[in-house]
């Protein structure tokens, strides 16, 4: 214990979240608690009696403090917000690398588009998913375009063909109702969408009796043709059904949660049950960075997945493997979610036992795979970070490498890259971009001396303010500095840490690419690391992803120089008006070829923009 305990009458018996820091004033853990009195006094008893990873971090805390809120769901939030800022060490973390594919369609174009999206979600456009793969949702949407036949086409796409007059291939083989030409109505394609909506979220029945009546009606009245395309149509729908079997006996909203793991790591499978049918997967791994039950890991999995707006939303009932810790506290949180009753239980018979078996399977067998992978990747980084000591003769093993690289085209667009890996995996929240300021020619070795300057002295600026005002930007050493060069580029880099005090605390080192050669400080020939040699593998590694993170940077650069049109720039008329302004035109010429009346008329367009616009056109004089 490195710290006191506060005065017992000093913390409140009141809802609220709790923060335990380091000496550096880092945030190390994040709890919340119904009595932070209570829960708190549980951290200062005898630290023989705390489970060991709890233990660690009481040892390795400095202070604690707390952050009182009216009530649990408050408390709840707030943890959750502290956890997502500072990304503590010993709390649990919810790691999910992959970026799941989803079936969006954009309501908030005038002619929404079908299509897979990633990332981060917008407004306006409505969800289906998430899959465990993008070529799923393909294969689905083909199979609904014959009997939904909504544009797929990007805004570009639907642009040039409505130039045009005429449609695209998908127009031609009736995939696509073709509103870029004026082949149906809005009212008419708007109902489109909304059967497509209709059947995504599991109403299926509707559709499959008016195709199955629209086909009788083509044959009674000798509409052989057109009878024929109706039942390839259902056909096709009726496929796209199979897809999504009914898994429980009543259409019923469910999240069904499969857990399994050890006591280090455990995967999460999540099934996506609408309508009694799954509707969309998600998989991660949870880090077991403190001790839990199985009634605590299965609270931080409810608070991970519902804490941010859910991609379907919250369902009624919520399946789980194991009872969480205060379950009525979760089915009242969720419930004020949802705005109705929900229901967080472990199913004991009937189907939905059966389900969450399936579940809970699809997760122990994901958990093996995981198992396997991060052996032979936890093997093979510690055996590169050891032989990479050796052979440098490093006093430490270098957990976190930072590697520097520059780009430009004669001189032109100078940028610097700084690229970081911890425990030889690439931690990209800590890249960071440079714009050279100070060199004007091709000269690498001074921009080098530019931009590390630049990074170690915001290095000791952070260790000069206080504690509660640090910012992660540049907040922590290096072990290796590894510059992209030769020796020269190495003097630079060591003349900069010797001169602002750091040449104690950081090694230097950089890896000249024509022969892979390794320079370090002190030695005048390069030290030849074998070609089969983790250790060469991993500078290669970094050195390459410092080159393409500048390479990027660069072409951003040169991209935006070259791109840049007589309307940027005018005052008043950003991105987005200017986005609106070339669309309705029907593009830059247009523009330069409007009048100021023209532009003026423009309902949404502020008069005195219209004329800045005109002025920068036409000139000062117009």
């Amino acid at each position: 214990m490195t710290f006191a305990r506060p005065p017992a009458g000093t913390i409140p018996d009141a809802p609220g979240s709790y923060q335990f820091k380091d000496r550096d004033g880092r945030v190390i853990y994040v709890g919340k608690a119904h009595s932070l009195r209570s829960r708190l006094s549980n951290y200062f008893g005898n630290p023989a009696l705390l489970p060991p990873r709890t233990a660690q971090m009481v040892a390795a805390a400095d202070s604690v403090e707390w952050i009182q809120v009216r009530n649990d769901v408050e408390a709840l939030l707030l943890e959750y917000s502290l956890i997502q800022r500072h990304k503590p060490r010993f709390n649990i973390r919810l790691r999910d690398d992959k970026s799941y594919p989803f079936l969006a369609i954009t309501l908030d174009d005038e002619w929404p588009r079908a299509m897979v999206m990633r990332g981060q979600k917008r407004k306006g456009v409505r969800y289906f998913g998430p899959y465990g793969h993008a070529y799923a949702i393909r294969e689905t949407l083909d199979l609904l375009l014959r009997t939904f036949p909504v544009r797929t086409c990007s805004d570009n796409k639907f642009a040039h063909h409505h130039r045009l007059g005429r449609p695209c291939l998908l127009g031609h083989i009736e995939k696509c109702s073709a509103p870029c030409v004026g082949s149906i109505e809005k009212e008419d394609y708007d109902r489109l969408v909304d059967d497509l909506i209709e059947f995504l979220d599991g109403d299926t029945e509707p559709v499959v009796r008016r195709l199955e009546e629209q086909m009788q009606d083509a044959a009674s009245v000798l509409e052989f043709e057109r009878a024929a395309r109706l039942r390839d149509r259902l056909a096709s729908v009726r496929k796209a059904i199979e897809r999504q079997a009914m898994v429980t006996e009543k259409p019923e909203d469910v999240d069904v949660i499969g857990v399994a793991g050890d006591e280090l790591e455990a995967s999460v499978q999540v099934f996506y049950v609408r309508r009694g049918r799954v509707v969309g997967r998600k998989g991660f791994v949870v880090d077991k960075v403190e001790d839990v039950t199985d009634a605590q890991l299965v609270s931080h999995i409810l608070e991970g997945l519902y804490t941010e707006s859910p991609p379907l939303g919250v369902p009624k009932e919520v399946l789980v493997p194991f009872d969480p810790d205060d379950c009525e506290f979760y089915e009242r949180w969720l419930s004020g979610e949802r705005g109705s009753k929900v229901t967080v239980r472990v199913p004991r018979r009937g189907d939905k036992r059966e389900l969450q078996a399936t579940v809970a399977q699809n997760a122990k067998e994901e958990f093996v795979r995981h198992r396997l992978k991060r052996a032979s990747d936890h093997n093979a980084r510690a055996r590169a970070l050891n032989s990479l000591q050796d052979e440098l003769d490093l006093p430490w093993a270098p957990l976190r490498i930072e590697c520097y690289d520059m780009s430009h085209i004669q001189g032109t667009d100078y940028v610097g890259s700084m690229v970081v890996m911890e425990d030889a995996l690439p931690k990209k929240s800590d890249y960071r971009r440079f714009k050279i300021r100070t060199v004007a020619d091709n000269d690498d070795v001074h921009a080098m001396e530019e931009v590390l300057t630049r990074r170690l002295t915001a290095l000791l600026a952070e260790r000069e303010r206080p504690v509660d005002e640090r910012r992660r930007k540049f907040a922590y050493s290096p072990n290796l500095l590894l510059v992209d060069g030769g020796k020269a580029q190495l003097n630079v880099a060591v003349n900069v840490v010797e001169e602002l005090g750091l040449d104690g605390e950081i090694a230097v080192a950089s890896l000249a690419k024509r022969f892979e050669e390794v320079y370090v400080p002190g030695q005048a020939d390069p030290i030849r690391i074998p070609r089969q040699s983790e250790a060469l593998y991993l500078l290669q590694r970094i050195r390459d992803e410092a080159h393409r993170f500048a390479i990027t940077y660069h072409r951003q650069l040169r991209a935006k120089r070259m791109t840049k049109s007589v309307i940027d720039d005018v005052p008043g008329l950003g991105p987005t008006r200017k986005k609106r302004l070339l669309k309705e035109m029907g593009g830059i010429t247009a523009v330069k070829n409007a009048s100021l009346e023209d532009l003026d008329n423009i309902s949404w367009l502020p008069e005195k923009v219209a004329h800045a616009l005109y002025a920068k056109i036409h000139g000062p004089a117009a």
